[in-house]
């Protein structure tokens, strides 16, 4: 028997082999990298999958899961070809399907990329936001919030939270510049909403237990190794409530774009039906 592709691979010696080398360097019949039965797999049809640059050792890793992948489908074709009757064999009408569908949705991608008006008026956000508030009501806390990352024994550590928490634009200024060359991490998200769970993630932790934290408008925690993580929470919405439009902006947005899609699919059906018809390409043929 052959050896296996996974021996054949751990024998290649890929030191100083180029990608292109290292790829080469396990062909064992002329231009044939692997056989599975009378099926051959050719140097040139794997050199496709294999990207330029890439080092020797990723080189050989790729071509190992392309080649047991090809392999796996061959095995699967020639069991299908001895087991399954004639019938079951013949899959021109799923073919013929497929083909039919793949070219109504490339007709059907082009059509609407040809026509789709893709700008969406403030006053559209607004109107849609105001008909439609009970599609946006928080499943999590929003908020509005300054963030640092910082050693716990920097001496700046109490200057940046007295800055960072204050309502002068001149002193949260400074708290980012200060904290520009003292802090591990700075961000200031105080203009704008953000879900809990973003700012949870900049902890490491689930929002339910950083929320838990929360003391006044601070939330603080240590990671166990000289550095804190603090949030000063600027502004808050619970779960359950209605979100401001500007957080739900981009969705909106998303939703009309997608309904003027429907409609203009839908159109083209309608349209298409009924030039059939007017033509006399289309009827329908009444039973007697």
């Amino acid at each position: 028997m052959p050896r296996s592709l996974t021996s054949l691979l751990l024998a290649v010696s890929l030191t100083v082999l180029p990608s292109c080398k290292a790829v080469q360097s396990f062909i064992h019949d002329g231009e044939v990298v692997a056989r599975l039965g009378d099926h051959k797999l050719f140097l040139s049809d794997l050199e496709k999958v294999i990207p330029n640059g890439i080092s020797p050792e990723d080189s050989v890793n790729l071509a190992n899961l392309y080649i047991n992948s090809w392999a796996t489908d061959k095995a699967f074709q020639d069991i299908a070809e001895q087991k399954l009757s004639k019938e079951e064999k013949d899959v021109s009408k799923e073919l013929e399907a497929y083909r039919q569908s793949l070219l109504r949705y490339r007709f059907e991608q082009r059509y609407v990329s040809e026509r789709l008006d893709t700008s969406v008026s403030a006053k559209e956000v607004n109107d849609y936001h105001e008909a439609h508030k009970s599609n946006f009501i928080l499943e999590r806390p929003i908020v509005k919030a300054r963030f640092m990352r910082i050693a716990e024994d920097s001496p700046n550590l109490k200057t940046i939270k007295k800055l960072m928490s204050s309502d002068d634009v001149a002193d949260v200024i400074a708290a980012d510049s200060l904290a520009f060359n003292s802090a591990q991490r700075y961000i200031d998200s105080s203009d704008s909403w953000i879900d809990a769970a973003t700012l949870a993630g900049e902890f490491g932790k689930d929002y339910v237990e950083v929320f838990s934290r929360k003391n006044g408008k601070f939330i603080e925690i240590s990671d166990g190794a000289g550095n804190l993580s603090v949030a000063y929470i600027v502004e808050m919405m619970k779960a359950g409530e209605v979100p401001p439009v500007e957080f739900c902006e981009e969705r909106i947005k998303d939703i009309i774009i997608s309904g003027r899609k429907h409609k203009l699919l839908t159109t083209l059906e309608q349209d298409l039906i009924e030039d059939a018809k007017a033509k006399e390409r289309f009827e329908i043929y009444s039973r007697k």
